[in-house]
C-alpha cells in the first residue's frame, strides 16, 4: 500500500495489515512454527527443514526479521534465529483482539 493511502486508515488497521503481510507466505509460517516448536536458537537447520533453497530461506528470514518476529545472533560463520518474544506477544494480542472484536457472526448471504 502506498504511503499516501495508509493515512486513510487507523493505526490499528495499518498495524494489522503489516502483521498479515509478514505472515502472508506459507514458508514464513513454517519457519515460525519450527522456531516455536524448538523454543531455542536455531542455526542452519531451516534449509533442510523447509526443503527450500538457501537464498529463498534467507529471504523469508529477512522478512520475518524486518517484521521483528524473529531475532538473530551471529555465531562464527552462521546466524542463529529464534522467536522475538516481545513482538510475538504483540502479534498475539493485536490479532487476538481483532478476531474477538466481532462475535456471533451470522451468515447474511
Amino acid at each position: 500500500m502506498g504511503a499516501t493511502k495508509s493515512d486513510l486508515f487507523t493505526k490499528q488497521q495499518n498495524d494489522i495489515a503489516n502483521m498479515a503481510k509478514a505472515l502472508a507466505h506459507p514458508a514464513r509460517i513454517a519457519i515460525l512454527q519450527y522456531l516455536v516448536k524448538k523454543n531455542a536458537c536455531v542455526c542452519g537447520d531451516l534449509v533442510e527443514e523447509l526443503g527450500l533453497a538457501q537464498a529463498t530461506t534467507s529471504q523469508h528470514l529477512k522478512e520475518l526479521k524486518i517484521a521483528g518476529l524473529i531475532q538473530g545472533t551471529i555465531e562464527g560463520a552462521s546466524v542463529c534465529y529464534c522467536i522475538n518474544p516481545k513482538v510475538w506477544n504483540q502479534y498475539h494480542k493485536i490479532l487476538g483482539t481483532f478476531f474477538t472484536e466481532v462475535q456471533d457472526i451470522k451468515s447474511c448471504c
